[in-house]
């Protein structure tokens, strides 16, 4: 916090002319795009994955989310330090130092992760449309023309704020976890009865491990990084912006499992869930009908909405980055058409998708664990990015570069073996 408050009073005193206190905490790490980037990594296929979790296994898998704080701060902040210390992209870097065939692998790995999100944010967007008796007919375009609406602007600054005003909608998780009155003493019994011969379990660890790390999160970071041009002295502000964003996404997501544990179970068993509704009916039981519905839904919808902006932007940027063409918030749509129009094309063809197909909590769940699947790739080419792309002043080194090294092998391990179990 001293580091935070020093950094920040030191840019009080430097603005030209005495600008007021909001202006320089604008700039500051609380408008940045690792809070956005956190906030998206708390999406509908979290959500879904957190309460199907907390329904069939209680609060066992909650000491997971936290002890994954750790990793997920270390490799976003590799990604804001290749962002801000090089200038260029996470695809650019890996055609650039590995050539253009790992490039494309890495960009393949990022159109199956931000596809899978993408369908998960729209059954959410349905969903929650669906509880209050919309059609997907009606929820899906208009959920559309707001994503387009938002990024059309073609500002940094307005893309940012809009998505972080979406996603302070999430907050509502933590109320709904408060409401649902957890019994601490039943909570104490289930940590201390792991099933860890179980396949389903495992199952839902590799997704919940596959939800906290998301491909396109890398490629978002990194790339906002550098299309903001942020520079040195922006690095000591974007790193604390990036650990309070890793604590807020596990806190959004351990309040939801916990809600889920102390209610879901009651009601769904071990049979698990099947849609977004049932995950809210559960809940309102305890909460309140109309409390839990209005709580939920909100939740739910800035979720999949920020989460719908952000892996979007994070496909543009990364496919632009790895075939060369525009690729920037500040530019206008007729001046990077390939830009704007992929961002177009992928949120479109999602929600049509959805549209198409039922809202199956099971689909969610194989999304996640996709991800966890890929984590030993995205994060190999990152370390490897950071050990060869990095001035060598910046690079990791020593402990912490083993310590990193240490973590990413033992959570790639826990997510594969997971995966293979729960087959």
């Amino acid at each position: 916090m001293r580091s935070f408050a020093s950094l920040l009073f030191s840019r009080l005193r430097t603005q030209p002319g005495g600008l007021p206190p909001l202006r320089a905490l604008r700039s500051t790490a609380l408008w940045g795009p690792g809070i956005l980037v956190m906030l998206a990594d708390c999406d509908a296929g979290n959500v879904v994955t957190a309460a199907q979790s907390g329904a069939q296994w209680g609060v066992r898998l909650a000491p997971l989310l936290f002890a994954l704080v750790p990793l997920l701060y270390m490799v976003q902040e590799l990604a804001v330090r290749l962002g801000i210390f090089t200038g260029e992209g996470h695809g650019e870097l890996i055609r650039k130092h590995f050539g253009r065939a790992w490039a494309w692998i890495a960009a393949l790995g990022l159109v199956v992760s931000v596809l899978g999100s993408l369908i998960t944010e729209f059954t959410g967007v349905a969903g929650v449309g669906e509880m209050y008796g919309l059609s997907r007919n009606v929820t899906l375009p208009l959920a559309v023309c707001a994503l387009l609406g938002v990024v059309l602007t073609g500002s940094h600054k307005r893309v940012d704020r809009v998505a972080m005003l979406i996603g302070a909608f999430e907050l509502a998780f933590l109320v709904v976890a408060w409401r649902a009155h957890p019994d601490a003493a039943t909570f104490s019994r289930q940590l201390r009865d792991l099933p860890l011969a179980q396949p389903q379990f495992l199952w839902l660890a590799a997704a919940l491990i596959g939800a906290t790390f998301n491909p396109w999160m890398v490629f978002y970071q990194q790339a906002a990084v550098a299309d903001r041009g942020l520079t040195a002295r922006d690095y000591r502000a974007a790193r604390v912006e990036t650990a309070l964003g890793a604590v807020i996404t596990q806190l959004l997501t351990a309040a939801i499992l916990v809600a889920a544990a102390a209610t879901l179970g009651h009601a769904v068993g071990q049979h698990g869930l099947q849609s977004v509704g049932d995950i809210s009916n559960a809940l309102s039981d305890v909460v309140g009908w109309q409390a839990g519905r209005l709580l939920f839904g909100a939740g739910v919808l800035g979720a999949s909405l920020v989460a719908g902006i952000v892996c979007s932007l994070a496909l543009a940027w990364g496919l632009g980055e790895v075939a060369g063409y525009k690729r920037s918030l500040e530019q206008r749509p007729a001046r990077a058409p390939w830009f704007y129009g992929i961002y177009a094309v992928a949120v479109a063809g999602s929600a049509f998708v959805v549209w198409l197909a039922p809202n199956l909590v099971a689909l969610n769940i194989a999304a996640q664990v996709s991800n966890a699947v890929m984590l030993p790739l995205v994060v190999g080419l990152l370390v490897a990015l950071a050990r060869v792309a990095l001035p060598p002043p910046r690079r990791p080194r020593g402990a912490y570069f083993w310590l990193v090294c240490a973590c990413a092998a033992v959570v790639s391990i826990a997510g594969l073996a997971g995966a293979v179990a729960g087959w």
